[in-house]
């Protein structure tokens, strides 16, 4: 495959992935079988986004699954490497997440024509992905990072950016983070946690999942007044 050129480079591989829904579940999936009762249980609770993480040998197999849901967009994450954008996209990904900033792996995406979200943890991450004319991050590991305090101090010399944190984040965490208006969706395991799917608690998963959407719509901040 030819070299992608800087300049084709440079333009936006991603797209307004972050207004979907305000909860992306993380899942690390144990058995592929899992996947579609799992995104049923996830739909019925109003989420309709869902990120695989290639962290198992079911994932692949997972998301060709939940590709096949009506209704439910599902992406690939803990993507590192160009040839995984090929497998994950084959498979029926939407999008794909990295835990960093990858030119390999954003490069694979353009060409692939699939949306991109690179992790970022510092402002020089920052600088590299809005050079490259990206709007939407991952900020990974959140909570290491300093929460939503630390994306409140790297939003301002970013207005245009929207970041999505990830790590460390559960039920109790979450309403700081969407507080902020840089930030308009949070992703996190807790309804999806592998004991829920090892017990195969769908009626949890659902449960769960209002809950986190309820809570998510009570912390956004108040539109402004026009005029």
């Amino acid at each position: 495959m030819s070299r992608v050129d800087r300049t084709s480079a440079a333009r936006p591989v991603t797209g307004p992935l972050l207004g979907r829904c305000p909860i992306v579940p993380v899942v690390v999936l144990a058995d592929a079988a899992d996947a579609l009762p799992m995104g049923e249980a996830l739909l019925a609770g109003g989420v309709d986004v869902v990120e695989i993480t290639l962290r198992t040998p079911a994932a692949l197999d997972g998301i060709r699954r939940l590709a096949a849901l009506p209704g439910m967009r599902v992406g690939a994450g803990s993507v590192v490497r160009p040839d995984q954008v090929d497998q994950v996209v084959d498979a029926g990904a939407a999008f794909v997440v990295s835990p960093g900033t990858s030119a390999a792996v954003l490069d694979r995406a353009q060409t692939r024509s699939v949306p991109a979200l690179p992790g970022v943890a510092t402002a020089s991450d920052l600088m590299a992905v809005v050079a490259r004319g990206l709007t939407e991050v991952k900020f990974f590991p959140a909570g290491l990072l300093g929460g939503p305090a630390a994306i409140s101090a790297l939003a301002g010399p970013f207005p245009g950016v929207s970041f999505m944190p990830s790590g460390g984040l559960d039920v109790a965490t979450m309403a700081g983070y969407l507080a902020l208006p840089c930030v308009p969706a949070v992703s996190g395991s807790w309804m999806v946690a592998p004991e829920l799917l090892a017990g195969r608690r769908w009626d949890v998963v659902t449960t769960e999942a209002e809950r986190a959407l309820r809570l998510a719509a009570q912390a956004r901040p108040a539109p402004r007044p026009e005029g």
